[in-house]
């Protein structure tokens, strides 16, 4: 509770902590029911597998009066970053329906998708969670035959 509270300073959001405690209440509650085998941590954040993917569900400050869950998959880690790389993921933003690929400090790809909060459903919950996931699994065997690394399942693996 104190690292939310941090957080929400931190950020200067003034989310009302009762809105964030909803938020990651419903997001646990679909959890329950879509995908039981989730992990759950004590700072509003989740873990899922799905395919070959994970994803990371996280519950965050926003607005006054609403947060943001965001999902997020790690694609591939130690890839090489270059122009070319960076030229292709944009145009892939461009071509996808929502989300976007990313790149961690460490240059992992990412892919991730935010949707509001106060009033996610479970459809909507289920769709971007299971969007990220699908776009995860399928762009990360693209990325490292085109540019190398190491896809997310086969870093987990090695571990």
């Amino acid at each position: 509770m104190d690292n939310i509270n941090n957080l929400t300073k931190e950020n200067k959001m003034n989310t009302d902590i009762e809105i964030l405690n909803s938020t990651a209440e419903k997001v646990t509650n679909f959890l329950k029911q879509l995908y039981p085998d989730y992990v759950a941590f004590d700072d509003f954040t989740f873990t899922i597998k799905r395919g070959s993917s994970q994803v990371m569900v996280v519950v965050r400050p926003f607005t006054e009066d609403d947060t943001i869950v965001e999902f997020i998959s790690n694609v591939v880690y130690e890839t090489n970053v270059n122009p070319d790389l960076m030229y292709f993921l944009l145009r892939k933003n461009t071509e996808l329906h929502f989300g976007g690929f990313g790149l961690l400090f460490d240059d992992t790809v990412i892919f991730s998708y935010s949707i509001a909060g106060k009033n996610l459903d479970e459809n909507e919950f289920r769709t971007a969670l299971n969007s990220v996931a699908i776009i995860a699994d399928y762009y990360d065997d693209e990325i490292v035959a085109k540019f190398g690394g190491k896809k997310a399942q086969d870093v987990t693996a090695e571990v």
